[in-house]
């Protein structure tokens, strides 16, 4: 019993410090919310007169740099790219480009510049100094889009030249420079006082000059002749208690910078520079030719292992770019390898297109024995089947008759406006228009019509059946048998074909008055994938209209200046000094119902151009903001603390 005091104390205490830990555990303490803070810097923030070429920036923590390459942006632009890296608490930024005399140097950290724990960014850091006896301060901003379709462009560059003259881009780095953001937005910075020519430039062998017709560019007609002025505006100061809440609003002094508003269109010229780019044999039958630019006319071949003489069917792409050859002999077709000279334009050094013959051996990717032995193994094959299912008295049982593939495009319910189709995997040697009939229904009854056949002008081996259609009324396409007949034998199987034309009701209208378009203007209907849909020109009086639009879709619209009246968008050309054709988005959507109809007055100027594209038709999202992360407020939270809002 003597031992019963000491351990009941012993009891207790191991109770107590049970009760002790149960409390909560420890998590740390609160989080660093600050970001990190300059402290100093050598050379100095606008020192002049600098001659060395290592810059350090010290701060009050350890921190680290995020995307270094692809945020920091150091003006003049380096023709070899300074090493930046963060050591403990400092920036170092080293240049191995010997410096420029009389220059302004310009560091952008963008918010790269983060603390090494939390990662909490520092903001828009920038750094200058000068190897003369002033800073330059001026700045330019603005956007930088795709000409084609308003797409904010990320990463391009953007410079300046003080040299006015044309070649400067093409022949002389850019004086200052930027980068875009995944807004588009650029700020070009440390500018002297002048007058400049403003450029983009997607930049593919980084010498910061225009000089390949494979670099997307832009630039301003106009001189940027950039200027300052006093400014005011309104800071919103959140409750540091409630951050969902504003404490006061201040108002702020600062310096404009102008312009701020500058926009460029940027694009890929037409490239017609020609040379051969792919020849290949994707099939036995075919083989496939491949240009880099549109030409217009045909290459020329001549066989040395056949004749060529009605050898093929060709099939080239509008722009003669592409061009497929089926081989019409089917003996032909076995040989392992069709060599033959081809003759075509192609681009010399001077830029003229001047005749070249090369010499090409296509060879099948698989070899003739090879394919012997395949087709053996699928007959192989199929007879085993056969005999399989004709143990299980399957008397009908036979070898499957093969036909011509033939896919009709004949939908149960067809739009107002289209046509049934016919698609085919070979070209057509034989077509019977007398063994395809069309009938309408009238009273139960089916009664032949008039009909047009006609090939597709923009598609191989696709044609139209094209009839009357009349809404509300009911079609039969038949087909009898070999009414076609491809190229290497086989004809096609019967087949038969109903639809039903929709009714006016089931349709849209949507109906657009224009002001501010081009003489010659055409109008886009885009898919929620940007995607043409249909586009019609605008009328001389500003109208144009779109009919039979699909009730439950979501439409949205374009519209191009077609300044060369040719029907399609047109890029630009430097050398010509010509734009590219101007386009425009209605910063709507329209929900299409049926059986009714929208009227809307569009002016195509009313909103600026980077503020006409809508967020949800963007390819190239914002990126998102980096901010101090309010982390301190959740851990309040889970520690069951009462927040000054509860």
């Amino acid at each position: 019993m003597k031992y019963l005091p000491r351990l009941l104390l012993l009891l207790i205490i191991i109770a107590g410090l049970y009760a002790c830990a149960s409390i909560g555990n420890p998590d740390g303490g609160p989080y660093d919310e600050t970001p990190p803070r300059f402290v100093r810097a050598e050379p100095s923030p606008q020192a002049t007169n600098v001659r060395r070429k290592k810059v350090s920036i010290e701060f009050d923590e350890f921190i680290k740099l995020e995307n270094p390459s692809e945020k920091v942006i150091i003006s003049p632009p380096q023709m070899v790219s300074p090493e930046v890296k963060a050591v403990g608490r400092r920036v170092q930024v080293t240049f191995e480009d010997s410096l420029k005399a009389d220059a302004t140097y310009t560091i952008d950290f963008g918010d790269a510049i983060v603390d090494n724990n939390e990662g909490n960014p520092l903001g828009q850091f920038t750094y200058s100094f000068s190897t003369g006896s002033h800073i330059d301060t001026m700045e330019v901003s603005g956007t930088v889009l795709s000409a084609e379709n308003l797409e904010p462009i990320k990463g391009i560059q953007v410079g300046l030249h003080s040299n006015l003259n044309d070649t400067a881009f093409t022949r002389l780095p850019f004086e200052r420079i930027s980068r875009t953001d995944s807004r588009g937005k650029f700020t070009i910075r440390g500018i002297a006082p002048g007058s400049y020519r403003l450029y983009a430039l997607k930049d593919g062998n980084q010498n910061f000059l225009f000089d390949s017709k494979t670099e997307v560019i832009a630039w301003m007609d106009s001189l940027v002749v950039p200027s300052m002025t006093g400014a005011v505006r309104q800071d919103t100061v959140w409750s540091a208690l409630d951050t969902t809440k504003i404490d006061t609003i201040i108002t702020v002094n600062y310096t404009r910078f102008l312009p701020d508003d500058l926009l460029l269109r940027a694009f890929k010229e037409e490239n017609d520079y020609q040379y051969l780019t792919k020849s290949e044999r994707p099939k036995t039958n075919q083989f496939l030719l491949c240009f880099s630019a549109k030409a217009d006319s045909l290459p020329l071949l001549k066989g040395l292992n056949f004749d060529e003489r009605d050898a093929f069917i060709v099939e080239p792409s509008l722009r003669n770019d592409s061009i497929l050859y089926w081989v019409k002999d089917t003996v032909l077709a076995e040989r392992d390898t069709l060599s033959f000279q081809l003759t075509y334009l192609a681009t010399d050094s001077l830029g003229q297109r001047v005749p070249r013959t090369d010499t090409l051996d296509l060879i099948n990717k698989v070899s003739r024995e090879r394919r012997l032995a395949l087709a053996q193994e699928e007959l192989k094959k199929k007879e085993k089947e056969r005999k399989k299912r004709q143990k299980k008295g399957d008397t009908l049982a036979v070898a499957e008759p093969r036909y011509l593939a033939m896919k009709v495009d004949a939908p149960s319910a067809l739009d107002l406006g289209k046509n049934i189709v016919l698609q085919f995997d070979e070209p057509l040697a034989q077509i019977d228009t007398a063994a395809l009939h069309m009938e309408v229904k009238a009273d139960s009854l089916w009664n032949e019509i008039p009909f047009l056949f006609q090939a597709d002008s923009t598609a191989h081996r696709s044609y139209q059946v094209l009839a009357a259609w009349k809404p509300g009324q009911e079609y039969r396409l038949r087909i009898d048998s070999l009414a076609f007949q491809g190229i290497y034998g086989l004809s096609s199987n019967k087949a038969e074909h109903t639809v039903k034309v929709k009714t006016l009701e089931d349709y849209g209208t949507l109906y657009l008055n224009i002001r501010g378009a081009g003489e010659h203007a055409i109008v886009q209907l885009l898919n929620g994938s940007d995607a043409t849909v249909r586009q019609e020109p605008v009328k001389a009086d500003g109208t144009c209209d779109f009919y039979f639009l699909q009730a439950g879709t979501k439409y949205y619209i374009r519209l191009f200046n077609d300044t060369n009246n040719n029907g399609k968008w047109d890029t630009g050309s430097y050398a010509e000094k010509r734009q590219p054709e101007e386009v425009f988005y209605y910063n709507k959507v329209w929900e299409m119902k049926a059986n009714f109809e929208f009227e809307e007055d569009w002016d195509v100027h009313a909103l600026p151009v980077d503020r006409q594209k809508l967020d949800e038709l963007k390819k190239q999202k914002p990126d998102e903001a980096k901010k101090v992360k309010d982390r301190n407020k959740e851990r309040a939270k889970k520690l069951g603390k009462k927040t000054t809002d509860q």
